[in-house]
């Protein structure tokens, strides 16, 4: 399968609370919810044939608990999020979650390098990881993402967890697909391709 992250973020590179502000999981940030009002039939359909795509999904933790708490009690099967999310395997990358509660779950406890190269070796197309930054930058970092998904909205937030780290490992990346929706909302898919040349 190939590995494929999907991943909201704002002009200045912000991944966090994109649906909005939970204080459980992001404690006194008050800048959630930057995506939602952008959202239109367009990009909201792009997205939902997106997920339709997948073969499977792997989550990192916090991810994987906000998804299962809210797609994973939702049994309307005419809806592409749920349907994909709850008809698809889902592997989680966690050291703390023991007992998955939303079906077709794996833990993903050992080592995660092995058992993501184990998932992508597997017949398919897509293994899609959806939200996810720490993982997604741990993903980069280990050189496993065959592309790169930015659904990038057109609002600067000032602050909160950026996507990518200030320091990290430096990629080439090839463009294969953008697009622009009404709102302003663009999408870019790149596929990594080693090293960047430095003038």
């Amino acid at each position: 399968m190939k590995l494929v992250t999907n991943t909201q973020i704002t002009v200045d590179g912000v991944m966090q609370a994109n649906g909005g502000n939970n204080p459980e999981l992001d404690p006194g940030f008050d800048r959630g919810g930057w995506a939602l009002p952008l959202g239109d039939e367009e990009s909201t359909g792009y997205i939902g044939d997106f997920y339709l795509r997948a073969d499977a999904f792997l989550f990192g933790r916090r991810t994987y608990e906000l998804f299962a708490g809210y797609w994973g009690v939702q049994d309307d099967l005419d809806d592409p999020f749920v349907r994909s999310l709850n008809t698809r395997p889902k592997f989680v990358a966690s050291r703390t979650l023991t007992d998955p509660r939303w079906a077709g779950t794996t833990v993903l406890s050992g080592d995660l390098v092995a058992a993501v190269r184990d998932l992508k070796a597997k017949p398919g197309g897509e293994l899609q990881v959806h939200g996810s930054g720490q993982l997604v930058r741990w993903l980069l970092e280990h050189e496993l993402v065959d592309e790169l998904t930015l659904i990038v909205c057109p609002v600067i937030v000032g602050a909160g967890t950026r996507l990518f780290p200030e320091r990290g490992l430096d990629h080439a990346l090839e463009l294969v697909e953008q697009r622009t929706f009404p709102t302003g909302i663009t999408v870019q898919t790149y596929r990594p391709g080693g090293r960047p040349q430095y003038a």
